[in-house]
């Protein structure tokens, strides 16, 4: 049995080499695209080192705290060092380092490819759609293979060497912290530049959205970068990781029961078919002269997940894998699937929340936030219920199987979820990019057939982000219901070497479990609101420093020539603001959830996690939702609808996407890698939660 377990970790590792030479490849080709163009190659060199720098900044402090981390798990997980066990605890240590190297090389990889593609689709638009399309697309798949390979070839690397699951949940853990401070780091910085740049730009002088003269506009392009490729693929690297992790550990402790290794050798294969499926998908995405991108990228998702579904049949006859596991993965895929649509209809410019916002904006600002925040509020709703049919129909799909299967069933279901997330992290790319190669062809005065082409892009890449946001969360829903499978699993082990009673559900009647239910709702909320409230503080320090350059700065205003704002000032803020933030709010959610465990043990934690799990989801879906659905608002009527640019409606639509920014680019996206973060924190601490709480025992 441990020979067929050999053979999907080899064939694991194959997939994740053969997406690695598809992200060569692909980066290759766009790097070979002709860029001519001085005035957006010397912008786009500007964002280049923006980004650069941000990251070299964020790396360095992060690395500091990673340290300090490791030194943590050293003496005190999976179990103090004092108790003999240094080896593991070595081990752990060592995951956790891999996790947090490779989550950092996948933000690394996007940026390196994405101020490369911005430069390449904005000199293309100038030829059409067709090239400008296939060089975001390509540069956003070339984050795709290479996140997604390294999470496959990580999990197969530390699972070959160690065969240890806790081992895997400390590398998970390396990943998700790392996540967790890129995503709150890079959305802080990107949104204290847009929110910044659009209310003195648009709000006050009414000038367009890339404007070179604005000061702030550099600082924008560079936000795309750090915030919404960087921290989104360490996120996504981080949601991919987790997901794998949880189904292995209930995995190899049902196949110890049976003394087979068919359900681990289940989830690599799954895996591995995931992946190939996602390489064939971003090989065979195309767009004609005058094509539709948002078909185009919907249609390579639609044909990576059939490929999925064809080939996960096929594996389950051959290699005689249950069917009640495979539907369970099936279901998942297909709720991630609808969830995505339900989003896009509360998003989508076409479709009648955004237009029924938008004429509300005629109204005034006040009008606009109304609106939006009810339909994002009612926006949670399909996805959640999704979520909960996605894990009731898993759970009892799998539950005639056995004790432990009906949370297994789950895990799996987040696996399928998450099996096309290879695709689904190409075209989350792809946005950034045309949204940077839209801004370069202002900039670069390229002409109004470029811009017109870029808009296109752009708004298809606005459509699309949310679908996948959408899918994000989902998925990451999912992954925290089968973390909480993990943690029983971690728990129980535990608790059979200490003589221990095992644990198999959480009675919220009981008052420790209660107790861990109200404060694990609380944190979201409270995580969120630190976020927020670090985009509020650095944009009114930014606000000030555009004002003083269009008071002091003579003939900026007027946009005479030669004179040019201080970009370097504005990247500057906004890279030390946020530096400052990053850390409290994801540190205020790890210390709660020691806290907690330490006063009410793991019986507080179950509770805990229910709790923040649920609040979690709630507010991740509202805001990213809420975000998307102000952001396409202003879009909408930025094409000429109830008003066009410089009405009452667009600036009323403007406030309201303002507000929307950290919702969906800060807090909104921040909240999954949160809930995994203490997920993980409670599984990698169960022992001590056991042994040392309070009230506990």
């Amino acid at each position: 049995m441990e020979m067929q377990v050999n053979f999907f970790l080899a064939i694991a590792v194959i997939v994740s080499i053969l997406s690695f030479i598809e992200a060569y490849w692909l980066y290759k080709w766009v790097k070979k695209q002709p860029a001519s163009n001085a005035r957006v190659i010397e912008i786009g060199e500007l964002i280049r080192k923006g980004a650069n720098t941000f990251l070299a900044k964020e790396y360095k402090k992060l690395a500091a705290f990673s340290g300090i981390v490791v030194i943590f798990i050293l003496l005190l997980l999976p179990s103090p060092i004092w108790s003999g066990n240094i080896t593991d605890n070595m081990i752990m240590a060592a995951a956790y380092i891999c996790g947090t190297i490779f989550s950092a090389i996948a933000g690394k990889v996007g940026i390196t490819i994405a101020t490369i593609a911005n430069v390449k689709a904005a000199e293309a638009s100038k030829e059409g759609i067709q090239k400008s399309f296939m060089a975001g697309f390509r540069g956003g798949a070339v984050m795709g293979m290479a996140v997604v390979g390294s999470s496959l070839f990580g999990v197969s690397l530390i699972y070959l060497l160690t065969r240890d699951t806790t081992a895997l949940l400390g590398f998970s853990f390396g990943a998700s912290s790392l996540a967790l401070f890129a995503k709150a780091g890079g959305g802080i910085f990107t949104k204290t530049a847009d929110v910044s740049a659009d209310l003195v730009g648009k709000v006050e002088l009414g000038i367009p959205e890339d404007d070179p003269r604005n000061p702030a506009v550099i600082a924008d392009n560079v936000g795309d970068n750090v915030g919404d490729v960087a921290g989104m693929g360490a996120d996504l690297f981080d949601s991919n990781v987790a997901s794998m992790a949880a189904a292995l550990v209930m995995a190899v402790a049902l196949d110890q029961g049976t003394g087979k290794m068919l359900n681990t050798s289940m989830v690599f294969c799954y895996g591995a078919i995931g992946l190939l499926a996602s390489i064939i998908g971003v090989a065979s995405a195309r767009i004609g002269k005058k094509g539709n991108p948002t078909r185009a990228l919907n249609n390579s998702t639609y044909v990576t997940t059939a490929i999925f579904g064809i080939l996960t049949v096929l594996a389950t006859i051959i290699f005689g894998f249950e069917w009640r596991i495979w539907g369970a993965s099936a279901v998942g895929l297909l709720i991630g699937v609808i969830i995505g649509i339900a989003t896009n209809y509360f998003t989508d410019d076409t479709k009648k929340p955004v237009h029924a916002v938008a004429k509300s904006s005629e109204s005034g600002p006040a009008f606009t936030v109304l609106s939006g925040i009810s339909y994002g509020l009612i926006s949670t709703l399909p996805a959640i219920v999704g979520i909960a049919f996605s894990a009731l129909i898993a759970y009892k799909l799998c539950e005639p199987l056995g004790s432990g299967y009906a949370l297994f069933g789950i895990s799996m279901s987040a696996l399928g979820m998450l099996s096309i997330v290879g695709m689904i992290i190409s075209n989350d790319a792809y946005g950034p990019i045309v949204d940077n190669a839209r801004g370069l062809v202002e900039m670069g005065n390229l002409g109004d057939k470029a811009l017109e082409v870029t808009d296109s892009l752009d708004s298809a890449g606005n459509t699309v982000k949310a679908v996948t946001k959408g899918f994000a969360i989902g998925a990451a829903g999912l992954t925290v219901i089968a973390l909480l499978g993990a943690f029983i699993s971690e728990v129980n082990g535990a608790a059979l070497e200490l003589g221990k009673e095992a644990i198999s559900n959480f009675d919220i009647m009981n008052p420790l479990v209660f107790f861990g239910l109200l404060v694990g709702c609380s944190i979201p909320v409270v995580f969120s609101a630190m976020l927020m409230l670090g985009v509020e503080k650095n944009a009114q320090r930014m606000v000030a420093e555009i004002h003083r350059q269009f008071e002091e700065i003579d003939g900026l205003k007027e946009g005479k020539e030669g004179v040019m704002p201080e970009y370097d000032k504005c990247i500057e803020i906004a890279t030390d603001g946020a530096m400052k933030e990053l850390i409290p709010a994801g540190l205020m959610a790890i210390i709660a959830t020691i806290v907690v465990g330490i006063i009410g043990g793991v019986q507080a934690i179950g509770g805990f996690l229910t709790g923040n799990i649920i609040s979690g989801l709630l507010f991740a879906l509202f805001m990213s939702n809420t975000g998307g659905l102000w952001d396409n608002t202003k879009k909408f009527v930025e094409a000429g609808n109830h008003g066009g640019k410089g009405s009452r409606a667009h600036k009323s639509a403007v406030v309201g996407d303002t507000v929307g920014d950290p919702f969906k680019d800060t807090a909104g996206p921040s909240i999954n890698t949160q809930i995994t973060v203490v997920s993980l924190v409670a599984s990698l601490m169960s022992t001590i939660f056991l042994t040392l709480s309070l009230f506990g025992k």
